[in-house]
């Protein structure tokens, strides 16, 4: 990743300083540090029945061509849950609800270092999938016959919802 060579906010020059244990990009004229975090993003499970789950064909890069679970990056004023339906419907046309959380964890990328991915469970929804956005197509796989997934978090949190799957269920129907 290249560094960032000019201050967001006079547009000065930035210089590089070890502040607060690691070395950061410092703005010398305006005394701003630049704090640079990670690239929050969601991605969603979607499953009309036991052993089926949606997944995307990527129509852009990274791994363009390759499939996915729905999702993509959170946007300024957005909830991660409303970042990921909207993600939902731009990509798939499918109108999601009742969301459940299944974790999140970080992974490194070339482009933006960090991208922290949240996963959750979509318990609902409305419509047929229908590739839109950046997707090439849409489609249920069964979960026995998965196509190569582009990205490990996404493999991640498939595991992570057939364990918790029915546990989820068996509570909710109590």
């Amino acid at each position: 990743m290249r560094l960032k060579r000019f201050c967001p906010y006079c547009a000065a020059p930035l210089a590089t300083r070890f502040i607060e244990d690691r070395w950061r990009r410092w703005c010398e004229r305006c005394g701003q540090v630049l704090y640079e975090n990670p690239i929050p993003a969601t991605c969603l499970i979607v499953s009309p029945s036991a052993g089926k789950v949606l997944l995307v064909k990527r129509g852009v890069e990274p791994k363009i061509g390759m499939w996915c679970l729905p999702g993509g990056f959170m946007e300024l004023d957005e909830t991660p849950e409303s970042g990921a339906l909207r993600e939902l419907r731009e990509e798939t046309g499918l109108i999601g609800r009742q969301l459940r959380l299944l974790g999140a964890r970080s992974t490194h990328s070339r482009q933006y270092q960090t991208v922290l991915m949240m996963g959750y469970w979509v318990k609902s929804y409305d419509g047929q999938p229908i590739a839109g956005d950046d997707a090439l197509d849409a489609r249920f796989f069964d979960t026995g016959q998965l196509p190569e997934i582009a990205f490990e978090t996404h493999v991640h949190f498939i595991d992570a919802w057939q364990r918790l799957k029915s546990c989820w269920e068996v509570n909710d129907s109590q």
